[in-house]
């Protein structure tokens, strides 16, 4: 195998694997430290920088970071980044000042977003300090998207999402409520013109349900997204005893608490298939269960049962599916069991959402796929006509807040490059800083001690209480003592293990004292060949081996399995030449304007804002 290039800085950034899972790519190990210090605004401030919404993703986060955490090779329990950023965004201090300055003097573009929703809104956010003039264009009279119309108070507080909404629009940014674009080519045709548009209008349309007696009884059977917005404006503030849910997402999850809360006593969740099938977060179907609502697996709705014109509820075939049936189309074989009503006041459907442009005329430059979703280059979020961005659901289906705001970090740069005659293609690149953490002989600048504490639960709200109001928020963050805990739970995985192979002497020393034998010194080969002679035989093809040059007394190599280390520092405290040495990495985000974009000589290794 070739030496691993340490210069390349997407090699160390793989290693970190909360910050390389994470689409925005947030600096969790530095903002965690910061929290363990007391910083809680220089936290929040490193959080916003990528992640723009830290009050908000703090509540309401998929989480992609988490599964991937490095402490679950040791105790299965992640560390709990999201909650973390919570505590950072609840405890900082006043930022306003703090913010990138918006120039008064505009550069002349004109950027047009459409949809006042995360992935606009982030958009705004990278656009409007380097003067462009940014013209939000929102349909409803408050701005957030489906943060604010699906997201239900009881997670997110309108405090919350309001502020975070505030420093981004009370900056100069041109919002227009109540504005829908009805015409793309409207918009496109205008005059003062737009120099490039953003498209983040979502995913609006709930997916239906065409089963027989739908129609008969449409005034008790919801969609869930439009049911969810109702409630968010005051427009619904009331539901039937007898609940149904048809769905287990996240928004069936929203929906069924939501229900709890106005008025609905026997609220059930209705599933096609089994647990492990379930789209829902784990911790939301925790939370909805904490609420005694029953999630009934393996019920395949059938009909709406009608009579008189009123709903009385809904049957459902029960089945069980056959282990290694296939019905030819890739989906498992079901077997029937016996149909079953159950009786509903209401039933709301949440079965998933799907995107819906009736408003770009097909003539407009901009390509649409079978599925009736715009052709969008993934990686400069570019649609067939150019000039023309997408971002957020609106560019590939229903994700999350945090896929959206990474979508509109690309789009700006795009947007950058586009008003500056610069290819969109032409990227900028990543770069990186590595700084020795060494202070003394086996001491080091930060914590790495391994603490065995279990994840902190997270304290709520008394069902009673969280019940007797639809804005009371249920989850209460963590106290002071519940912080200090879980922040020594991170292993520090961005303070990289450096290896200068011209300083080794192949003494063992490192080996000898590594606690999860990833270490080996060993005749060079091909890579499958490699990890099958290691101390322990790296199996994991997803993760990197560290490879070094030739060492100087022998000729082999030092390999390091990257996925099992957890960077205790045990190897460079053994060290008798210093060739081990514990660095931290910091991964040098692009931005638009950083320079990189404009010339195009990012290396990847030099530094972007």
């Amino acid at each position: 195998m070739k030496p691993t290039d340490v210069k390349n800085p997407s090699y160390f950034h793989k290693v970190v694997d909360c910050q390389w899972a994470c689409p925005a790519h947030t600096n969790v190990p530095e903002y965690i430290r910061l929290i363990a210090q007391g910083k809680y605004t220089d936290a929040y401030l490193l959080n916003r920088d990528s992640n723009v919404f830290p009050g908000i993703l703090g509540r309401t986060c998929d989480r992609p970071c988490e599964p991937a955490c490095r402490r679950t090779r040791i105790d299965e329990k992640p560390v709990a980044i999201c909650r973390l950023k919570r505590v950072a965004a609840d405890l900082r201090d006043d930022v306003s000042g703090l913010l990138p300055a918006i120039p008064t003097k505009k550069n002349g573009k004109r950027v047009a977003c459409i949809g006042a929703g995360p992935a606009s809104l982030a958009v705004a956010n990278d656009l409007a300090p380097l003067g462009y003039e940014v013209v939000i264009f929102e349909r409803y009279a408050e701005p957030g998207g489906l943060m604010r119309t699906n997201v239900p108070t009881f997670r997110l507080p309108r405090k919350v999402l309001d502020e975070e909404i505030a420093m981004i629009l009370d900056r100069g940014v041109d919002i227009r409520y109540g504005t829908p674009v009805m015409s793309l080519k409207g918009l496109l045709d205008g005059k003062p013109a737009f120099d490039a548009v953003f498209v983040g209008t979502g995913a609006p349309r709930g997916k239906e349900l065409d089963l027989p007696g739908r129609h008969e009884a449409g005034d008790r059977i919801h969609i869930g997204i439009d049911w969810l917005a109702g409630v968010a404006f005051g427009h619904i503030d009331k539901i039937g005893e007898r609940v149904l849910i048809i769905g287990v997402g996240n928004t069936a999850m929203d929906c069924c608490r939501t229900s709890r809360r106005l008025g609905g006593k026997d609220v059930k969740v209705m599933a096609r298939r089994g647990r492990q099938f379930f789209k829902a977060s784990p911790w939301e179907l925790e939370d909805a269960e904490e609420e005694q609502i029953d999630i009934l697996v393996n019920h395949v709705p059938k009909r709406f049962v009608v009579e008189g014109g009123k709903l009385k509820g809904m049957e459902f075939d029960r089945v069980e599916y056959v282990e290694g049936g296939n019905d030819g189309k890739g989906r498992q074989t079901a077997k029937k069991i016996d149909t079953i009503m159950l009786p509903a006041d209401d039933v709301i459907l949440a079965i998933g959402q799907e995107n819906a442009f009736p408003w770009i005329e097909r003539d407009s430059g901009i390509e649409f796929d079978k599925d009736g979703m715009p052709v969008v280059d993934a990686a400069t979020m570019q649609s067939t006509r150019p000039g023309v961005y997408f971002g957020g659901d609106s560019a590939f289906g229903p994700k999350n807040i945090i896929w959206a705001v990474a979508h509109a970090h690309e789009a700006a740069i795009s947007i950058h490059n586009h008003c500056s005659g610069v290819p969109v293609t032409q990227r900028p690149a990543q770069g990186m800083n590595l700084i020795t953490q060494k202070m003394g002989l086996a001491e080091w600048s930060y914590s790495n001690d391994y603490n065995p504490a279990k994840r902190a639960k997270m304290k709520h709200v008394d069902l009673v209480e969280r019940f007797s109001k639809l804005a009371i928020e249920v989850e209460l963050g963590f106290d002071p003592e519940q912080t200090a805990r879980e922040v020594e739970r991170c292993l520090n995985c961005d303070v990289q293990t450096v290896f200068t192979d011209a300083k080794c002497i192949e003494c063992d020393a490192c080996i000898d004292v590594c606690p999860t034998t990833c270490l080996t010194i060993a005749p060079n080969g091909e890579e499958g060949d490699l990890r099958s002679r290691l101390t322990v035989v790296a199996g994991n093809m997803d993760q990197d081996l560290f490879v070094s040059g030739a060492l100087p007394q022998t000729g082999r190599v030092m390999v390091k399995d990257e996925d099992v280390c957890v960077h205790c520092g045990l190897c460079a405290e053994r060290c008798p030449t210093a060739a081990w040495d514990m660095q931290k990495f910091d991964l040098r985000l692009p931005h638009p304007g950083n320079g990189a974009a404009q010339s195009g000589t990012g290396t990847g290794n030099g530094t972007a804002r």
